[in-house]
């Protein structure tokens, strides 16, 4: 390779390096930024009670029942709880104030029966509990109903953006009441569930929320972005996207049903390390043939005709998709045994992610395919500051979610 397109790699990855960290100074280790997932299991309790279990993200709980409830002395001892990662200590606290942080989910959570409201009374103490390294708390209420209906409605606003602590908190909700059984997905937007809504209307709540997962978690997008930048032909960004399609779905589906643990830990700092890997592969391919980067190798045989290259980054894609759809299930945050309307909800919330990803492919793609074939300097160009900018950042993050920063 000349050494004018070596300076020319070197200067796109010199200023995108510098760009991204001073972008990234601000921004935090996790790519989909300060938000919330509350979760909730309904069902029939004693003496026609309605049981609900909540599980609320513990610092973020106590901050916010304690400026809710002006209790000065629950946020002091929650926080410094939480700071000494004591557990113990974050229970007692809670238990300590169970009139501040019971007042303050039973005003923003509520159930009804016959369009009339429920009353509820706290069962047993808070205990803790995590989820993918987070502390969380437990509370047990069952709500006593004027009315004994088959239809009962769930409504959370919990954690809202008014608090300015997090933004688009999610409440992922489970259900077996009133002879149904399923999942629902409440958020500011549509903050009620009804037992008797349609399997239509609670299967376009995953939809949503899996369209919205995508466009909101910047990690994925830039992954894809990495592979349409590296794809030269459409050819090898088809069978990409369907390649890391098949393979996120297997663990997405394996995670969420509770068949699959693996700890976020590893899961974040691993997937980061792919966006960089495959952003990468591209750098390294107009590194080594220059304005050739996109010239295909040999002709492949068979019915995909890929060469050695693409059958290589074909294997790459999917491998890190398994490690994605570990990723995808955390967000998601369901971990039950098997049921075909759980099956079904997380199907509906797969397609959703996969509906903007294609969406993605559709617009980029064609554009940068113009280019190319226009100005094949200006098109390498491109790409090559794409691959750049995303490897640098795939890089910090790999940095800042290892030793969590």
């Amino acid at each position: 390779m000349s050494q004018r397109v070596r300076r020319t790699v070197v200067g796109i990855v010199i200023a995108i390096t510098a760009a991204v960290i001073a972008l990234l100074s601000a921004g935090p280790a996790l790519a989909h930024g300060f938000t919330s997932t509350v979760y909730v299991n309904v069902a029939a309790g004693d003496d026609g009670h309605v049981r609900t279990t909540l599980e609320l993200e513990y610092d973020l709980f106590v901050v916010s029942a304690a400026d809710y409830e002006k209790d000065d002395p629950l946020f002091e001892s929650g926080t410094a709880a939480f700071d000494a990662q004591d557990t113990e200590g974050q229970a007692a606290a809670l238990n300590a104030h169970t009139q501040s942080a019971v007042k303050y989910v039973a005003d923003r959570f509520s159930i009804a029966s016959g369009g009339r409201a429920c009353t509820p009374a706290q069962v047993g103490d808070f205990t803790m509990t995590s989820r993918e390294g987070v502390p969380y708390t437990r509370l047990l209420l069952d709500w006593v109903c004027p009315e004994r209906g088959d239809d009962h409605e769930v409504r959370s606003g919990l954690f809202p953006d008014a608090e300015t602590y997090v933004k688009g908190t999610k409440t992922i909700l489970t259900y077996e009441l009133d002879g149904r059984s399923g999942s629902a997905a409440l958020d500011a937007a549509h903050p009620s569930f009804s037992t008797a809504q349609a399997w239509y209307e609670r299967f376009w709540e995953f939809f949503r929320l899996g369209t919205e997962h995508l466009l909101t978690g910047i990690d994925h997008i830039l992954f894809l972005l990495a592979l349409i930048a590296g794809s030269r032909r459409l050819r090898e960004i088809v069978l990409a996207a369907t390649s890391f399609t098949l393979a996120h779905s297997v663990t997405f589906m394996l995670a969420a049903l509770g068949l699959v643990d693996v700890p976020a830990s590893v899961v974040e700092p691993v997937i980061a390390l792919s966006i960089a890997a495959v952003a990468c592969w591209h750098l390294w391919r107009i590194w080594r043939r220059g304005g050739h980067a996109t010239d295909l190798e040999t002709t492949g045989r068979g019915h995909f005709s890929l060469d050695r290259a693409g059958w290589t980054r074909l294997g790459v894609v999917f491998c890190f998709g398994l490690v994605h759809g570990l990723g995808f299930a955390g967000a998601l945050g369901i971990n039950e045994a098997w049921s075909w309307t759980l099956l079904w909800s997380l199907l509906v919330f797969n397609v959703g992610i996969e509906t903007v990803q294609l969406a993605i492919i559709a617009v980029v793609f064609p554009l940068l395919a113009v280019l190319r074939h226009r100005s094949p300097r200006a098109g390498l160009w491109a790409t090559g500051v794409i691959s750049a900018g995303v490897s640098v950042m795939g890089l910090v993050w790999f940095v800042q979610r290892v030793f969590g920063l």
